[in-house]
């Protein structure tokens, strides 16, 4: 008889940014440097998640606290396995990472998004919605601000406040 697949989600550590990196590459999201997904487990463990299948990397966030915004957790990146979409995994990401108590100051969760990218959209506002509290969209980024041709605008997303 097969046993259940265990899902664990828990801080990163350095040995987890290659598979951070490796799933980052093999799905849309922007492109980073292998670097900044070992520099984030090392530096911002406390803020970053990541969630494992059977020790098997399948999704992760990276997050930090802005230091002009310590009210503030500001998501960099969402992944998540192709074999795990569609199962909430980003929201569980999402929500245990927000009770941790590095985010107990956090009153607020923002990240940027592009008009495309749909399923970050869905994300953010089911985390307003299931937190009860409101989704707000501003501009952030032009594209003109940005070097290569290809790369749409970035709308800010701002979710909270979380605590009534």
């Amino acid at each position: 008889m097969a046993q259940t697949p265990v899902l664990t989600l828990e801080k990163p550590t350095v040995e987890d940014g290659a598979a951070m990196w490796q799933l980052a590459e093999e799905s849309s999201l922007d492109s980073n440097s292998s670097y900044k997904y070992i520099m984030m487990c090392e530096y911002f463990d406390e803020t970053c998640i990541v969630a494992k299948e059977d020790d098997e990397l399948v999704g992760f966030i990276t997050g930090f606290i802005p230091p002009k915004q310590p009210d503030t957790l500001f998501i960099w990146q969402v992944g998540v396995a192709e074999s795990q979409r569609g199962k909430g995994l980003a929201l569980d990401l999402l929500l245990t990472l927000c009770e941790r108590h590095a985010c107990e100051a956090v009153n607020y969760v923002e990240a940027t998004v592009t008009p495309s990218n749909i399923a970050s959209q869905s994300l953010f506002k089911k985390l307003a919605r299931t937190r009860g509290t409101s989704c707000r969209i501003t501009d952030c980024f032009g594209e003109e601000l940005f070097p290569d041709e290809n790369h749409e605008e970035e709308k800010t997303f701002r979710i909270g406040p979380l605590k009534s």
